[in-house]
């Protein structure tokens, strides 16, 4: 199944995005389970979130993902969604 990862980060925590950054990419890059990823920009085009696209067996599997993730262990995020998606293009 295939789940759709919105996080907005708290403001003000761009600094905390990018003292994190390096440990995040890596974290997304060390298994089969990432799809696709990459930031959320503001009008300014400064990095404000994140989406990220998991290929997991269930909901539990991207929730467990979710809670591992570098980002979300600094306390970077304000909110986090995670929706079912289903890909036609």
């Amino acid at each position: 199944m295939l789940i759709a990862l919105i996080a907005r980060d708290k403001p003000g925590a761009l600094q905390t995005r990018k003292d994190t950054r390096d440990a995040h990419v890596a974290y997304l890059k060390s298994g089969d389970t990432v799809r696709q990823a990459g930031p959320l920009l503001d009008a300014a085009g400064e990095m404000c979130g994140s989406l990220v696209v998991l290929e997991v067996e269930d909901m539990a599997a991207a929730e467990a993902w979710a809670e591992a993730d570098p980002y979300a262990r600094a306390g970077l995020f304000e909110s986090v969604e995670l929706i079912e998606w289903n890909k036609v293009i």
